[in-house]
């Protein structure tokens, strides 16, 4: 089957050119001879690829590229613009464009283009795909992981969705605070509504009042005109409070108000405003010990803890660290468009037996660092920022576990990449056929394809 070119260039003479040249090399072709009927064409169907002059009347290119990218985000545009007008194309390549061609236009050059620019969405389809099928079993709204302790926290978060109750996170930094509090309330009844985002540490004692219930005009030295908080920007949805901990009491003791009442009173202001909405709090001390120490309220803290999710650090959930390395691997491949290819068992050796003090943070850190060197190849230990001798403090039968998790992570992944063909696989993975065969016994995979995805679904 002939790959398919949107061809949308306003001179009849060029436009038809390049029709003639490209029919030539095997490729279908449809005309536009502007902007507005190659929206039209596009929206009717779907093509390979996009080549459009910038300047046209009607619609111009930038703008048929930003209505491509709304309708038809996957398929590549490539944009052909006048020598002088170059940062059209800049433009152009900024809001999504993977490549551009001056006129007069070359016709070798062209070819070169479309067909890395064809390779290249290929390369990115495969990856996707292999990304959703790897993870289709393990994540749940860009929360990754299949350990007992993590599946369990899943389920919590199914059933709170579907209420609105106040529920209070608790977890190390780094650990997904934000991402379950965003999980909770995607997932169930709010997730057409506002989710707001605040970080209550990083607001100044002076100012917290004001951002969280809003001010009226005058109430204070640059308050220039009526604002509304936090509180009232989330209604309807979920207002996430994240370092609940660092509130000063005197904010406490309005907050506890205000879930109580579900009103707020801007500062500056004698009217209350009603307020319909869900409150995740989220802290990495012990709030129990803040209420003993006179540092937390205890009646607030009872209304936030309604229900509580506990993160466990990753150090304590080691069997998850291959599903998410594997996961940022190819979000940050895809980001950076780097070929890479995997992980050597070296690398993930000194990935499972690190201590992660930052937690799943730095676990993303590490990544991204790694595929920015990796490109072409496997990571290994050289593109970490650690030796494989490890500091892990809790390496025992986790550890062996996490290792089992990673090999059969490992050879289910090298299994897709060859089309489930055994002696392919068992070549790439440096081990003999039927090698291969005891492990998928010993590691519980199934011995073909459909089998394979029928258990990982």
């Amino acid at each position: 089957m002939s790959r398919s070119i949107l061809l949308v260039e306003d001179e009849p003479v060029l436009r038809q050119s390049l029709a003639e040249l490209l029919s030539g090399e095997g490729f279908e072709i449809v005309q536009a001879a502007n902007g507005r009927e190659g929206y039209e064409a596009i929206v009717a169907r779907a093509f390979d690829l996009v080549l459009s002059d910038i300047r046209m009347p009607e619609m111009d290119g930038l703008e048929l590229l930003r209505r491509v990218q709304q309708v038809a985000p996957q398929t590549p545009f490539i944009v052909v613009t006048a020598f002088g007008t170059v940062d059209s194309a800049v433009a152009a390549m900024r809001e999504g464009a993977v490549d551009y061609l001056l006129k007069p236009v070359q016709f070798d050059d062209v070819m070169v283009r479309i067909e890395r620019a064809l390779e290249f969405a290929e390369i990115r389809r495969d990856r996707r795909l292999q990304t959703e099928q790897l993870a289709s079993s393990s994540t749940f709204h860009n929360l990754v992981g299949e350990s007992p302790a993590i599946t369990k926290l899943f389920e919590t978060v199914r059933k709170l969705s579907t209420v609105r109750s106040s529920v209070l996170i608790a977890g190390e930094s780094g650990t997904g605070k934000e991402l379950f509090a965003r999980a909770i309330h995607y997932n169930g009844l709010t997730r057409d509504k506002p989710f707001v985002a605040v970080n209550c540490g990083a607001i100044p004692d002076s100012l917290i009042e004001s951002e969280l219930f809003g001010h009226r005009k005058g109430a204070f030295t640059g308050a220039v005109r009526d604002r509304i908080g936090f509180f009232e920007a989330a209604h309807g949805g979920t207002l996430f409070l994240d370092e609940v901990s660092t509130l000063p009491l005197p904010v406490q003791s309005t907050l506890l108000r205000v879930l109580e009442e579900r009103v707020v009173t801007p500062v500056g202001d004698t009217r209350v405003r009603p307020v319909d909405l869900r409150v995740i709090a989220a802290t990495n001390q012990d709030l129990r010990e803040l209420c003993q120490a006179g540092q937390f309220r205890e009646d607030l803290l009872y209304r936030l803890d309604v229900v509580r999710l506990e993160l466990p650090p990753l150090r304590q959930r080691r069997q998850d660290i291959p599903l998410l390395v594997h996961h940022f691997l190819d979000k940050y491949a895809r980001e950076m468009n780097r070929n890479v290819l995997g992980v050597s068992n070296a690398a993930m050796r000194a990935l499972l037996n690190h201590e992660w003090r930052g937690n799943v943070r730095e676990l993303v850190n590490v990544i991204e660092r790694a595929v920015i060197f990796a490109d072409g190849r496997e990571v290994d230990v050289e593109d970490l920022p650690f030796t494989a001798k490890s500091d892990a403090s809790e390496p025992g039968e986790d550890l062996k576990s996490a290792l089992q998790q990673y090999e059969r992570q490992h050879i289910i992944y090298s299994l897709r990449r060859h089309d489930y063909d055994k002696s392919e696989t068992a070549r790439h993975l440096g081990i003999g056929v039927s090698s291969l065969y005891r492990k998928l016994d010993e590691l519980s995979i199934p011995k073909d394809l459909e089998q394979l995805d029928a258990a990982t679904r």
